[in-house]
């Protein structure tokens, strides 16, 4: 049996971890009692942590906003100083898809007193975050209103724009944020179409919980979506290959986010690319520099082969055309 300091810093990272538990959900998770966990409530009150809890059976603990920050104890600048560090890596990508830096944010954020929170709003507003050239920037609040909606587990009304510029508002079921190191996409299940749907952060424009408590049955593997959905965007034109590599070498070969695969025996790998135009697809097949057969479609075989033919007949003899 754990110690009682134990569970009581336990106790103290679950109430950090979302908005409210019920009693029986806390003794679930900490394998105790209720009466158990209404004692270590009581005992987290003592030391001055502010847990309110609602009636009821359905009622619930959550810890009130401006407590103390869990389960270190800080003085405001040496608050304020992490927060900063941890929405600075968040935002670089430095811990590339590990999301630990932004799940540490939103638990931070949620215990600040308000005179820190607030200093922490205006370092955001004044600060900007330089990225790379085609790397579109995203305000740190939005991050954190998507991430704190992925926590909730609650039914979100989500103003987006598409590539073409064309606004929506659609119901979403939020899941995970993924970080490819060049942008955040949000990964949500969309009511309406009953799918699972990948969202460019940056291109989020609002974000409003419902109220509605949703069960997510079956979730994807966010990563793989997202790849998948990068790599067979609206492209105009699509090849599909056969490389005579096993999947792990194919997977080295050509990224998750370029193409996606799907092994052919053991020994051999097809992938599906998509590109802006046959010749393009051609380029990009004779730049791997490694045995392939195009399965389809006819155009990007040809292109493919003009391509072989050229470059054989500006080496053949040696001299330029």
């Amino acid at each position: 049996m754990i110690s009682t300091s134990a569970r009581l810093l336990r106790l103290v990272s679950l109430l950090s971890a979302r908005p409210s538990w019920t009693c029986g959900e806390l003794a679930d998770r900490m394998a105790v009692t209720e009466r158990t966990v209404r004692r270590d409530i009581a005992r987290l009150r003592e030391l001055g942590y502010g847990v309110e809890s609602d009636p009821g059976p359905w009622g619930g603990y959550r810890l009130r906003a401006g407590s103390r920050v869990p389960p270190l104890i800080l003085d405001d600048e040496e608050a304020l100083a992490v927060a900063v560090g941890l929405r600075e890596a968040a935002l670089s990508g430095v811990l590339g898809g590990d999301q630990a830096a932004l799940s540490a944010l939103l638990k931070l954020r949620q215990v600040l007193p308000g005179r820190i929170a607030d200093r922490l709003g205006e370092m955001d507003a004044a600060f900007v975050h330089t990225t790379r050239p085609d790397a579109p920037q995203i305000a740190p609040g939005m991050l954190l209103d998507l991430a704190g909606a992925c926590r909730r587990a609650e039914r979100c009304r989500l103003s987006y724009r598409d590539r073409e510029g064309t606004a929506t508002v659609r119901d979403v079921d939020p899941y995970r944020l993924v970080h490819t190191g060049r942008r955040w996409y949000f990964v949500a299940r969309d009511v309406t179409r009953d799918e699972w749907r990948t969202f460019r952060a940056d291109r989020v424009g609002r974000i409003e919980p419902t109220g509605r408590p949703v069960e997510l049955l079956d979730p994807p593997d966010p990563a793989a979506l997202v790849s998948r959905s990068i790599a067979t965007g609206a492209y105009p034109l699509h090849v599909t290959i056969r490389l005579p590599l096993p999947l792990d070498q194919a997977l080295r070969l050509i990224p998750q986010t370029v193409g996606t695969h799907r092994p052919d025996g053991p020994d051999a790998t097809l992938v599906d690319i998509g590109g802006p135009d046959a010749d393009g697809l051609a380029r990009y097949l004779l730049s791997l520099a490694t045995p392939l057969r195009v399965l389809t479609p006819d155009a990007v075989r040809e292109a493919l082969l003009h391509r072989t033919r050229e470059l054989f007949e500006e080496n053949a003899n040696g001299q330029p055309r």
